[in-house]
């Protein structure tokens, strides 16, 4: 089964295989990473080996993951889309809170241009963060509202949305053009394949976050059996899943590895015929938790 390996995200023709740079803070996502000088070089490996997508965002760190991207890769490439996200803040220990205001949400864009060195946000992401994994229902307008004066004021040119349900990216059409859908999805996370397909009629991207199942990898006896079989590593055979899913949809796996980048990025060089497609639709199917469990 052959399928692109490029798409379109604000207008601009990226790889499929992005980066996401999450990983480049210290442990938490909270603090300076133990190996600064590593991390600059994985970003650019990455856009060595074609990435031209790089998924981020200030309360990273906090503000630490952005200067490395600046220190990085500043000038930036004109082919780089930079994605970031604001509507979360960081306390003292690290702990994640909303900051989901309009203040806080100008504050954040401010922060994200600042610390990339740049004086306009190609993509930015509003995070619904009421959960780190599921999102909650409620009205997003006021954030969105706040966005939209921001790209009025030439601060931002496209709005996505993050941890989101499926209403409230409905309703994030009725408010402006919606550039692109980040949320929780991966060969055993499948709560958005409706909305996946929805958004592919639109042509809009869909981007996983957690494409390899974050804090808690995924972890399956049948997958590694058939990656070994296979001669690919479990990681890449579920990116390569994900690839061959949907074409809207883009990945952004992160890591601040020179090895697992490399083998990240392979994973789009990956064809999976139907037999072995279905196999891996399997093991998602019996990974999932059964209704009321």
């Amino acid at each position: 089964m052959t399928f692109s390996k490029t798409y379109f995200l604000a207008g601009h023709e990226v790889n499929r295989m992005g980066y996401g740079a999450m990983q480049l803070a210290g442990p938490g996502v909270f603090g300076p990473p133990a190996n600064r000088a590593q991390c600059v070089e994985v970003l650019r490996e990455a856009l060595e080996l074609g990435v031209n997508h790089i998924d981020t965002s200030d309360f990273y760190g906090p503000h630490i993951v952005n200067d490395i991207i600046r220190e990085a890769l500043a000038p930036y490439p004109a082919d780089l889309t930079l994605v970031t996200k604001v509507g979360a803040r960081r306390d003292a220990k690290g702990a994640w809170l909303p900051a989901q205001s309009p203040g806080e949400i100008t504050a954040a864009v401010e922060d994200n241009l600042r610390n990339l060195g740049l004086d306009v946000l190609e993509v930015v992401n509003l995070r619904a963060m009421f959960d780190m994994f599921q999102p909650a229902p409620g009205s997003l307008r006021p954030q969105l509202e706040a966005l939209a004066q921001l790209v009025q004021r030439g601060l931002v040119k496209h709005v996505g949305l993050s941890n989101v349900t499926h209403d409230q990216v409905r309703e994030g059409f009725t408010i402006m053009p919606i550039a692109c859908v980040q949320n929780h999805y991966n060969l055993v996370q499948h709560a958005d394949d409706r909305l996946i397909d929805e958004l592919a009629e639109r042509q809009v991207p869909y981007v996983p976050f957690f494409p390899l199942g974050g804090f808690t990898p995924i972890q399956s006896d049948a997958l590694s059996a058939l990656a070994q079989k296979l001669g690919h590593t479990p990681h890449q055979l579920a990116l390569a899943w994900l690839l061959q899913r949907s074409p809207n949809i883009l990945l952004i796996p992160g890591t601040s590895s020179l090895a697992h980048l490399r083998q990240n990025l392979a994973a789009a060089d990956i064809t999976l015929d139907a037999s072995t497609l279905a196999i891996l639709d399997g093991i998602g199917a019996s990974s999932r938790p059964s209704r009321g469990s």
